[in-house]
């Protein structure tokens, strides 16, 4: 059994995690594939919820052993990757899956199923107004927003890489234009 994938991909504070919780709640057919994760859990996650929470010895035995559809050391020490367990486990489940992952991921998981992957890449109206967005949410520190910013500069020129680009300027719009892109795919006869 195997259905469709939509692979939502941006740099982060460009608006993609409230695009795809929004999808799941107005969606029923599709299913977030959680990922795996080395780095420490934050206190409102759940593992195995919002990731599944591996130590980094853990995480590498996984890489391996083959268990990831894709991964990537996204920052110095913290791993992140899809598990085949979850894909399979959702497509068991008859239900299309929804991705949520950074844009080297989002390559990878296009790459290995061409045929049957809508990646939409989820961008802010500007550079400035997403360095903007990632300073005033307040949960960086200096070094971590410094990260954050030149990871997003590079991110910023994968876009041409995609099947779509969504602009996250009004968000209401995004929403919107999020479900239709996303509906008239999943309504698509292979």
């Amino acid at each position: 059994m195997s259905g469709k994938l939509v692979i939502f991909t941006a740099p982060s504070g460009a608006g993609k995690t409230t695009i795809v919780r929004h999808l799941l709640k107005k969606i029923d057919s599709l299913a977030f594939s959680v990922s795996a994760t080395s780095r420490r859990m934050r206190d409102h996650e759940q593992d195995g919820v919002d990731y599944y929470f591996l130590n980094p010895t853990e995480f590498r035995k996984k890489i391996n052993a083959g268990d990831f559809l894709e991964w990537e050391e996204v920052y110095d020490g913290q791993f992140y990757g899809t598990l085949k367990s979850e894909i399979s486990r959702l497509w068991e489940e008859n239900k299309n899956i929804i991705f949520d992952i950074d844009v080297k991921g989002a390559l990878n998981i296009k790459e290995s199923y061409p045929d049957n992957s809508l990646a939409i890449f989820v961008k802010p109206p500007s550079p400035e107004v997403l360095f903007d967005r990632l300073s005033n949410r307040g949960t960086e520190t200096p070094e971590s927003y410094r990260k954050r910013v030149n990871r997003a500069t590079l991110e910023l020129t994968y876009e041409d890489k995609f099947d779509i680009a969504l602009v996250n300027d009004v968000l209401e719009e995004a929403l919107t234009n999020a479900e239709k892109i996303v509906n008239q795919y999943l309504n698509e006869q292979d």
